[in-house]
């Protein structure tokens, strides 16, 4: 006997009980039958779903009517009928039950068939894996963001010239060229050079200098066009031969947009070492070519007074050498081949007391 659960008049009295219209009725006893079965039905229980497909399309009833009935989507239906969800709650089978117009036995599943099982358990066991396999795949492809990521590109508004050597105790010219780019543009150039050393004259002079920490910034306004900014430094005496020392320095621009640093690009260190700035093979000889490409710097450092007549003394010797007790240079006068008499340069490159003083 098929039973529907309506709206009951009165429990107690044992009354016949109204129903949903066009339902009929139902007595007292069959309702408590119903009532029964339902108190013993878990709060989920396993379904038929090839049961309800069946039951359903036999009485020509729409997914979509049933799931109005049910209150759920007809999406949830499918899944139902699929066995998708093979457990669902208690109400809804009851409204399931109440829309096909069948017992609620008709639609659960009596005994656990193996293979719906081994399939439910590998469907459970999949739902706990998700998890875990989102998480892979989000750390997966952070990983490959990492590593296939294009390196920030870096724009170079400017360009440090620097000899290849500095003597401890001795000046060295630096110039920067400025790209023509940034020479109408209002900017800050600020550029750091080792600590110790001593900037000591600029052109344009530092609009802020802070010598113990090894920081110059120059403000540029818009419309000045600087082609270069050039600067003497004093290396520290104490500096160890043989060391490098790092140069660094950044463009900011006046209203500048840009996302990636504007740096100062070029020569970005120098060797510590007892030979002449313009000396780039470190042989003690000013050559001719090294001589004519100390004079393009010469030309370029206008504005900052670098000692050009001592390079012409050293040029015109032929050799030089260097002291370091007194940390300074001493041009010597090139000789024919031969055993070097007392006083003259080692072979080091570095002068006897007699010559160093």
């Amino acid at each position: 006997m098929i039973v529907h659960v309506g709206f009951a008049k009165d429990l107690v009295s044992g009354d016949i009980f109204d129903l949903l219209p066009g339902r009929g009725s139902v007595r007292l006893g069959a309702l408590q039958e119903v009532l029964a079965l339902e108190q013993h039905l878990p709060p989920t229980v396993l379904i038929d779903g090839a049961a309800i497909r069946r039951i359903r399309e036999s009485k020509k009833l729409t997914q979509l009517y049933v799931a109005k009935v049910v209150g759920v989507t007809t999406d949830t239906i499918s899944r139902w009928e699929n066995n998708r969800y093979p457990s669902i709650k208690r109400d809804n089978v009851l409204r399931l039950a109440d829309a096909l117009e069948v017992e609620v036995a008709d639609l659960l599943r009596t005994e656990e068939d193996p293979a719906d099982q081994v399939a439910e358990e590998a469907f459970i066991s999949r739902f706990r894996l998700l998890p875990l396999l989102l998480l892979c795949v989000l750390l997966l492809g952070v990983l490959v963001f990492y590593f296939q990521r294009k390196p920030e590109s870096v724009v170079v508004l400017a360009e440090r010239v620097l000899p290849r050597y500095a003597a401890p105790g001795n000046v060295i010219p630096v110039w920067i060229k400025i790209e023509p780019a940034l020479r109408r543009k209002g900017y800050i150039l600020r550029e750091h050079f080792p600590r110790g050393w001593k900037l000591i004259e600029a052109n344009p002079p530092a609009s802020s200098l802070e010598n113990v920490e090894g920081i110059a910034r120059w403000i540029v306004k818009p419309g000045e066009d600087k082609e270069k900014i050039v600067y003497l430094l004093k290396v520290d005496r104490s500096s160890t031969l043989g060391e490098s020392q790092p140069f660094q320095g950044e463009v900011v621009i006046k209203g500048g947009t840009q996302e990636a640093p504007a740096q100062v690009g070029g020569h970005l260190e120098m060797t510590i070492a007892g030979y002449l700035w313009p000396d780039a093979n470190g042989d003690h000889v000013i050559d001719d070519g090294e001589m004519l490409a100390a004079s393009d710097v010469y030309d370029e450092m206008s504005g900052v007074h670098l000692d050009w007549n001592f390079l012409e003394k050293v040029w015109d010797a032929g050799r030089y050498s260097w002291n370091r007790k007194r940390n300074r240079f001493v041009p010597v006068k090139s000789k024919a081949p031969g055993p070097h008499p007392s006083g003259s340069v080692a072979a080091d490159g570095t002068a006897t007391a007699n010559q160093a003083d």
